[in-house]
């Protein structure tokens, strides 16, 4: 699949960057036949009249990159045709042939979203993490995080985005859609994701993010009152959400104690939000509707488990 440039032998001082040793980290640990096959079935058939489809494995390495560095379908080819480690990832010798246009990167992503892929990415990701020993234990820390949309209606429309919505928090107005994620509390990796507007409330989906198996569920003051639901969901669950208080029962000093040692665990959903957010920079929907932006954050959350869990594997190939 991927060929050697001519002028690799010519670069005498050459060094290797960061991003190609991500790409390197990647490339060897990504299940990348598992990952194909389940796209396979939906793929166009190579064979027949007509140009033969670009293969899976080289779309889906494209669509990765996309999330990995925050790429439109136009910047995916400006950064391939500018980037000699992209191109080696993906396997392109500019000598041979060009870059995938940005016309059938969107194809690919379209084809992606109409089958819902996504999730079924996702589920396979954290079946091979399982199948390589990292299990996802019995504990699981709940939390949201809005994910920004544009607010302007300079449009065709005349219209703000139908499927986002605005929500308050503290003294700040935010336009957008909510991350929901349900993380294991020792491996920290992500076993469960719902997408919603803006405007619904954390706690209203906590029984989509525990998988059932759970004996602690911990969370921030937002999912407080929700024993019973835990419960239902979650039957041998204890309930590690922190208090909060109110205009009639103010926190005692000892409610705040444990709030702060519960927040120790709690914490440890932010290193998935950072691996998105910060990493990926996945900070504002990039499409239009509530189901497209559902499934890049499911790929999303698929990948942020894979470089969450990148030195584990990594060590596991070199045992």
């Amino acid at each position: 699949m991927k060929q050697n440039s001519l002028t690799d032998g010519f670069e005498k001082f050459r060094k290797r960057t960061r991003k190609e040793r991500f790409l390197d980290d990647m490339e060897s640990i990504i299940p990348w036949a598992e990952l194909c096959e389940a796209i396979g079935p939906y793929y166009p058939n190579p064979q027949g009249a007509g140009r033969r489809p670009i293969g899976i494995e080289r779309m889906l390495r494209i669509h990765f990159l996309q999330h990995w560095f925050n790429l439109s379908d136009p910047a995916a080819e400006e950064a391939l045709y500018d980037s000699r480690a992209m191109r080696n990832f993906v396997g392109i010798d500019l000598g041979e042939e060009p870059v995938p246009d940005e016309t059938t990167i969107c194809k690919f992503r379209h084809l992606m979203e109409k089958h819902n892929l996504g999730g079924h990415l996702f589920h396979l990701v954290n079946e091979y993490l399982n199948e390589n020993g990292i299990k996802i234990t019995r504990g699981t820390i709940v939390d949201a995080s809005i994910i920004n949309a544009p607010s302007s209606t300079k449009n065709k429309e005349g219209k703000r985005d139908p499927d986002m919505h605005q929500t308050k928090k503290g003294n700040q107005w935010y336009f957008g859609m909510k991350a929901h994620i349900g993380v294991d509390s020792k491996t920290r990796l992500i076993h469960s994701v719902v997408a919603t507007p803006a405007n619904v409330h954390d706690s209203v989906v906590i029984g989509d993010l525990l998988h059932g198996e759970e004996t602690r569920v911990w969370g921030d003051s937002a999912y407080t009152g929700k024993r019973d639901v835990i419960t239902d969901h979650a039957p041998a669950a204890r309930d590690f959400t922190n208090r909060k208080g109110s205009r009639y029962r103010k926190l005692t000093d000892e409610d705040r104690a444990k709030n702060r040692t519960k927040s120790r665990v709690r914490a440890r959903v932010e290193h998935a939000f950072g691996v998105m957010k910060r990493q990926f920079g996945f900070t504002k929907v990039r499409y239009k509707g509530l189901e497209k932006n559902a499934h890049h954050l499911f790929v999303s959350c698929a990948l942020v488990n894979l470089v969450m869990a990148k030195k584990s594997l990594l060590k596991l190939q070199q045992a």
